[in-house]
């Protein structure tokens, strides 16, 4: 410093001075120095003030502007108890799924139990920084809105850079409107949350609510749709393709958009080696991998429409649609997926043969066989129902002497041989059927289209495959298999395919039951004095129903009767007058009893006809009743569905009420299974139940469901047939299962001629026994205390002699057997009634068969509405 300048700043005595001596020393006229100190510091002033005032006022617009937006925030606390829109899942007996509702595919995850590859994925795709911020990435917006800058003009969707929290900000409780607005709304939220929220829990909202595409909202969903597997079974690639989707799920559909989607990917990939989430080969290897996508199976679904659809019913009703869609309720059923599939089967197989026994109804439609008829033959819809059989459609493109020829969509050849084209009859007018075809061009003619099924390959490979000639029956019908001795419905079809009818003629049809209403009279009957032995008289009965009403005179069929028999005959033979004087014998209030204590019906009608099957039921019903005389008499109810729980794994509803306190034992120390109380309420007296139950076993070795005696197993069941067949039944059991099946047309009219529950339902019950019990034990029908087996001829219900051939061992309360010296007293209540013809017919005047006694006859009011 010059000498002169630090003598004059060393004699200053105040600022002023001191000022003003440097100003001299560095020649400046004192004056001129001093003003323009002045200037200097007013301008530094005005400056601070300026900085100060635009704190204070951006300070006041933040501050308005919090306050502006914050009055119409929505309460983000809510979050803290969120539980989002889940799936409700339906499984079978044995833990396979049968069906999912929910308004939004979602499977709920806890953050805690997700594997860190996925939440990796997801943090390096969509918000690296997640476990630092405070709610909002100052640095991430900051890119965002340069690069928004430069987008401008381009009309490109600007950037957001919303952290994961403002994402849930945003998908919870905010729209995704494209704002400033709604951005300064997302941010105040975004940081308010994080203070009353975890990082897991903003975390574990984002990976269960977002929406990834293709319906599926939330990882665990996504997982099943794209990849049909669990989180913890995603490889690191598909981890990867997961992440990718939220910011635009559509754009980056790997079937729509292959390469943009694997282009995404592997960005996050890179995402994932640069945060150290993954190495750079581990990186590699997976982008080297194509992005494969895997449906879930077909086969991995119960296909069991009618049960599922009356679950879904049971649970809208109990629960409500809310609840049902939105609340992850998981629901075991009773359905035993291996019993459904063979019921389906059998029911299927039975309305098939019924209807090829009435004749071929003509193709599905024609088209010119000539040019493009591939092109043509796609263009055909197939036909309802068709699908599930594996059926296809053909076009007949020509009729040689030998076999018809025909061509596919794809565009193969193939045949049908003459003998698969001889059930093609045609039915006239009358109801009857024209003469069998005598070639293929009497049964098919070129541009036919119809229905064909594959049949085995021919020997060696050689010639066009063949196929056999089908049609979608226009019978319906339905089955149930429950078990006797709790009424979980293991099984249930209400028709041939639910894709041609959602209706359920198992559960919602009421048909009236004919003859399969017999063993509850016979049962009324047991309990009040009658035995397998009592002798009923077989011959014309006339009742006068009172003023104004018609004489009720039921029939046998073609009027032939069989005279005085046993009990048991009359059921095994199905005779209509044996159990019209049974019934009568017992009364009418007596017989409308036992219906409503089994649950056939609530209302009985009051009248004669009753007896033999005018009542209308449904077959679950009717089976459930069955099931009652199968578990010796002890009451049931039919349930399809055996618990419920909640999104938490709490139970909220149990089918099976039983208390078992032993069932919770901590340890086990090698004891027999805990025994559970009986809680059923006895409806019936068990000795009587097993008698009814011996003759309905009779009905199946010697009576009108005798064909189903060649399986050689203890089965026990009944026939039923309506007036004019309008409805066909049967319904049976073995010890430990019961199976009702029900077959006719959804617009009642005639079966045909000769066609009776024998003929028409019996056949699915075989077949369906005959799988269903073909791996397990012949256990025979258990005989409860009190009963005799003793004896008898059953043709005569009397005591057995030597020599005689036709003998088989019959129930009986102690007390009640024949004789030896007893000729049997014959029932007779026709003599007692004021208008009864109760004429005794030799039992030797006349013969029928059982498939004929179980035919319907004259209506009680003679119209077509009575049963027999």
């Amino acid at each position: 410093m010059p000498e002169r300048l630090k003598n004059r700043l060393e004699g200053a005595t105040n600022q002023q001075h001191f000022i003003a001596a440097a100003v001299l020393a560095w020649g400046v006229p004192a004056a001129g120095r001093y003003e323009s100190r002045g200037i200097g510091m007013k301008v530094l002033k005005f400056l601070i003030f300026l900085l100060v005032l635009a704190v204070v006022v951006g300070a006041g617009v933040v501050g308005l502007g919090v306050w502006y937006f914050d009055r119409d925030l929505p309460d983000y606390q809510q979050l803290a108890d969120y539980q989002p829109p889940i799936v409700t899942r339906v499984h079978a007996g044995d833990g396979r799924l049968m069906a999912e509702y929910a308004t939004e595919k979602r499977i709920f995850v806890p953050v805690s139990a997700m594997p860190p590859l996925v939440i990796h994925a997801f943090l390096a795709a969509e918000d690296r920084n997640f476990y630092l911020h405070p709610g909002v990435d100052p640095l991430s917006m900051l890119r965002a809105a340069i690069a928004d800058i430069s987008r401008i003009g381009t009309h490109r969707r600007p950037e957001g850079a919303s952290t994961i929290t403002q994402q849930v900000a945003k998908n919870f409780l905010l729209t995704n409107e494209v704002s400033v607005q709604r951005k300064i709304k997302e941010a105040l939220i975004a940081i308010r949350m994080e203070r009353v929220l975890s990082k897991d829990r903003i975390l574990e909202l984002y990976l269960n609510e977002i929406y990834l595409g293709s319906g599926a909202y939330g990882v665990a969903a996504a997982a099943l749709t794209y990849f049909n597997k669990p989180l913890d079974q995603l490889s690191i690639e598909e981890a990867a393709f997961l992440a990718a989707l939220p910011k635009a799920p559509n754009n980056y559909n790997p079937q729509r958009y292959p390469e943009a989607a694997r282009i995404r990917r592997d960005w996050v990939m890179d995402r994932m080696v640069e945060a150290g989430f993954i190495t750079a080969d581990q990186a590699h290897a997976g982008q080297a991998n194509p992005i494969a996508l895997r449906k879930r199976d077909a086969t991995d679904v119960v296909d069991a429409p009618f049960f599922t659809e009356e679950v879904r019913r049971e649970l809208l009703a109990r629960y409500g649609d809310k609840r049902l869609y939105e609340s992850g309720l998981s629901v075991r059923t009773s359905l035993d997926s291996g019993l459904e599939a063979i019921a389906d089967s059998a029911l299927r197989a039975a309305l098939i043969a019924y209807d090829r026994r009435h004749g071929y109804r003509g193709p599905v439609t024609r088209i010119p066989a000539g040019g493009e008829w591939k092109a043509a033959l796609t263009a055909v819809a197939l036909p309802p129902g068709a699908a599930a059989m594996g059926w296809k459609l053909g076009l007949v493109l020509a009729v040689p002497p030998d076999a018809a020829q025909i061509g596919l969509a794809d565009g193969t050849h193939g045949r049908i041989t003459f003998d698969e084209l001889k059930w093609a009859r045609r039915p006239q007018p009358d109801d009857s059927l024209g003469p069998a075809p005598a070639n293929p061009a009497a049964a098919l003619a070129v541009g036919d289209v119809v229905l064909v099924e594959p049949l085995a390959a021919p020997a060696g490979g050689k010639g066009d495959p063949a196929f056999g000639l089908r049609q979608i029956p226009a019978v319906s019908g339905g089955i149930v298999v429950l078990d006797p001795h709790t009424g979980r419905v293991l099984a249930e079809s209400g028709g041939f395919s639910y894709d041609i009818s959602q209706f359920d003629r198992a559960t919602q049809a009421k048909r009236q039951t004919g003859s399969a209403i017999k063993p509850f009279v016979y049962l009324a009957a047991l309990d009040h004095g009658f035995t397998p032995s009592t002798m009923v008289l077989d011959g014309p009965l006339v009742i006068d129903q009172g003023p104004g009403l018609p004489k009720w005179n039921p029939t046998n069929y073609e009027h032939k009767f069989f005279g005085p028999v046993p009990l048991r005959v009359g059921i095994e033979e199905s005779l209509n007058l044996v159990t019209a004087r049974i019934g009568i014998a017992v009364g009418l209030d007596t017989v409308g009893e036992y219906l409503k204590r089994f649950d056939i019906t609530d209302h009985v009608p009051h009248e004669y006809a009753m007896l033999i099957g005018a009542e209308e039921t449904t077959l679950l019903k009717l089976t459930a009743a069955y099931a009652m005389l199968d578990n010796g008499g002890k009451r049931i109810a039919p349930t399809f569905i055996d618990r419920v729980q909640d999104r938490d794994g709490k139970p909220i509803y149990r089918a099976d009420q039983r208390g078992c306190d032993a069932c919770s034992a901590a340890t086990w120390d090698g004891e027999g299974p805990p025994e559970l109380p009986d809680t059923r309420a006895q409806i019936a007296d068990p000795r009587s139940d097993f008698q009814i139950v011996s003759l309905m076993e009779g009905v199946v070795q010697r009576g009108t469901g005798r064909s189903i005696a060649s399986l050689g197993r203890p089965l026990a069941g009944k026939t039923g047939t309506t007036n004019d067949s309008y409805d066909t039944w049967f319904v049976g059991f073995s010890p430990d299962l019961v199976c009702g099946v029900f077959v006719g047309f959804d617009q009642p009219k005639s079966l045909g001629k000769r066609e009776t529950g024998a003929s028409v339902a019996a056949p699915a019950f075989k077949q369906f026994m005959a799988e269903a019990l073909k791996d397990q034990p012949a256990i025979p029908f258990r005989i409860p205390p009190g009963i005799e087996m003793v004896r008898v001829n059953p043709a005569t219900g009397q005591l057995a002699r030597a020599g005689d051939r036709n003998v088989i061992f019959e129930p009986f309360k102690p007390g009640t057997e024949p004789s030896p010296h007893d000729a049997g007293m014959v029932v007779d209540t026709g003599a007692g009634d004021a208008n009864a013809s109760g004429s005794t017919v030799p039992a030797e005047a006349t013969t029928t068969t059982p498939e004929e006694s179980d035919m319907p006859q004259a209506s009680p009011r003679g119209g077509t509405g009575g049963l027999y």
